[in-house]
Order: structure tokens, then sequence, then C-alpha cells
């Protein structure tokens, strides 16, 4: 008589663990590298140029290298002439500031990390506190650069090189976020004056390079302003950078919010919350995060623009490289000195976007 047959859990197949071409390091090459053909062959073909290019690079760099040298004839080697970073290192840094008051920037450049902490990082000690902190920071830094307080006052046209880049820059990202926010649902309000103008404003803006707004800021803006008021040339860069920024960052931001299901905007109003509620509390952070590449990619190509002020005769560190170049102490040097700027603003903009990879897999609710 047939009976039928029961499979125990004694039976089963235990776990078997994945091959291990698939995982690891293995595995990992398998799929970026050598996934196919022709992704083999770009790799291939890279390898072959970076096996050219790195040993000629290092020999150039370091091997061959001179550090020492009051002028660019003490460099007789066929390698780089680094002999100018003891003498204007400082330059590229602090621009003009005093010397024997740099010591204000750089405490500003630290308390600037504890202020970004809480809204960068989970779980950080005394957050409640470094929020606060963080408030409070800009007024801190200003009178740390400026003056104030019983410090000596140091007017910003003496402040230059990568400390300009990085206070032009986190002014205009800390600033364009919540005006491009509040631009964006400018644009999307029922109310005819509220939409108009945030559409006026973006569209204008957009609609003319940030060159040309730098030369309203430091040209024309004057002319309108009383006799007797004066605008700081730095706080009208800002102005200026931040608007622009804003106006792009507000069509980043709208494209999320075009992005939001209809059933999210219901939901929101069958749980009887009004607009400001299911905008901060349901709809902008979805937004948001739907937005990060784009917020990011913003952020980055307004660090860059940065370089602008060079223009209305504001000295950041590629106007400090230019001038250093056309010193005939440093003359021909231009390949060493734009290889350092290069750097500043990789370490920058590289670290923005990292950051940003680590925020949107942090914030993924689509994991299985």
């Amino acid at each position: 008589m047939y009976e039928p047959f029961h499979r125990t859990s004694d039976d089963m197949l235990a776990e078997r663990p994945a091959p291990a071409t698939t995982v690891g390091v293995i595995g990992w090459l398998r799929t970026n590298l050598f996934a196919g053909w022709l992704n083999t062959a770009l790799t291939l073909v890279t390898l072959y140029i970076l096996w050219l290019a790195i040993p000629s690079f290092i020999e150039w760099a370091f091997l061959d290298a001179q550090i020492v040298g009051d002028d660019r004839f003490a460099c007789t080697g066929h390698g780089a002439c680094w002999a100018w970073l003891d003498q204007r290192m400082g330059q590229f840094l602090y621009g003009f500031y005093p010397s024997d008051q740099t010591w204000r920037i750089n405490i500003a450049f630290v308390l600037l990390f504890p202020a970004l902490a809480p809204w960068m990082m989970e779980n950080v000690p005394g957050d409640r506190y470094l929020r606060w902190f963080s408030v409070a920071y800009p007024v801190i830094a200003a009178i740390l650069i400026a003056g104030g307080l019983g410090l000596e006052p140091v007017t910003t046209d003496k402040l230059g090189g990568f400390s300009l880049n990085l206070v032009v820059g986190l002014a205009g990202i800390v600033l364009s976020l919540p005006i491009g926010v509040v631009l964006a649902l400018g644009r999307q309000s029922r109310l005819p004056l509220i939409r108009w103008f945030s559409i006026i404003f973006i569209e204008a803006v957009r609609g003319v390079p940030l060159i040309t707004l730098l030369f309203v800021s430091n040209i024309i803006l004057p002319i309108f302003l009383p006799p007797d008021m004066a605008l700081d040339s730095v706080i009208r860069v800002i102005v200026m950078v931040t608007a622009f920024a804003s106006a792009y960052m507000a069509e980043v931001i709208r494209g999320g919010l075009q992005a939001i299901p209809k059933g999210q905007y219901e939901a929101a109003q069958a749980m009887g919350l009004n607009y400001w509620k299911s905008m901060r509390l349901i709809i902008l952070p979805q937004a948001l995060k739907i937005s990060i590449p784009g917020i990011v990619n913003t952020f980055i190509g307004l660090f860059k623009d940065t370089t602008l002020v060079i223009v209305i005769g504001l000295f950041d560190i590629l106007g400090i490289a230019n001038a250093m170049v056309s010193n005939p102490d440093w003359l021909g040097l231009s390949t060493e000195t734009y290889v350092v700027v290069a750097l500043f603003f990789f370490a920058v903009c590289f670290s923005m976007s990292r950051y940003s990879i680590r925020l949107e897999r942090r914030l993924d609710t689509d994991k299985r």
C-alpha cells in the first residue's frame, strides 16, 4: 500500500554560504569591474593608463620634488617645486588677514564641527544643547572673523584665500536651503501674489549667470543705497550667492514635491492636519529625501562658484594662486599651484558627495 512521504525538519538541506565568486572582494570586482566584456575592456584600459601615469606623477610630485628654497630659482631639478608652500601657504589659507589674528579663523573653523554635528549625525551626545549652539554659531563666527566684543576689528576685504571660499560657500549653503524650500512652496501656492512673486524671482535669478549678479552687487547695488549706508563687499557677495543658489534649490525641491504621490496629501488631510503641519511632518521630509542628490549637486556647484568672487576684486584661493604665479619669484609654478588648489576643492566636494550617499542609504526606507 502506498504511504505518503512526509518531509521532516531533519530532512531539510542545511543553509549553505553564497558562492565565493559573488561575495567579498571577488564578488565586488566581478560586479563593478568585470561585469561583461565591455566593462572588462574599460577596466583593463583604465588600469593601463594608471600604470603609465601614476609612477610618473609620484616621481614628479615626490621623488624628484624640492621643498626648500626662497624662490623658484632654488628648484633646479626636474620634479615639482614645493618650496613656495612654506612661504605662501598662509596666503592660500587666510588671504591678507593679519597673521597674528589668524587664530580667530582657526577657532571659527574648529567650532564649525560641533555646530554641524547635531544636524549631520545621529545620537550625538548633548545634541539638544548643540542645536542651540548651531543657532548661535553664525553670530559667534562673525564676531571672531570681523571683530567685536574686545577683539580687534578686521575689515572683510582682508579675508581671502580658502577661508573666503569657506565663508561664502557655507553661508550660501546654510541660507539657500530654507529659502529654497519657501520659494518651492510659494511657487505651488494657491495665493496669486505669493505664487507669482516666487515664479518671477526664480526665473529672473536663474535666467542670468552668477557673475552678472556679482557685478550687480558690487557696482549697481551701491547706487540705490543711501549715501551714508555701505554694505560690506563680502556681505553683498553672500547675498547674491544665496539668492542664486536659492533659485536653483527651489526647483530641485519642487521636483521632489511633485514626486510625492497624491495619496500622501490626501492622507495628511484625512488625519486632520493643516497645511503647515502636513508639509512639516509628512510631505517635506519625503520630498527632501527624494531631492538629496539634486540638493548636494547644487551645494557642490555653489561651492565651486565661489571662485567667481575674483571678478569683483576679492582674492579667494584661486585669486591668490593667480597672483602668486604672476610673481617673478615664483613664475612658472602654475602646475604645482593649481594642483594644490584642486586638492582643496576636491577634498570639500568629495566629502559632501560621500556624505550625501551615506545619508541616502541611512534614509532609505525601501530596503528589504
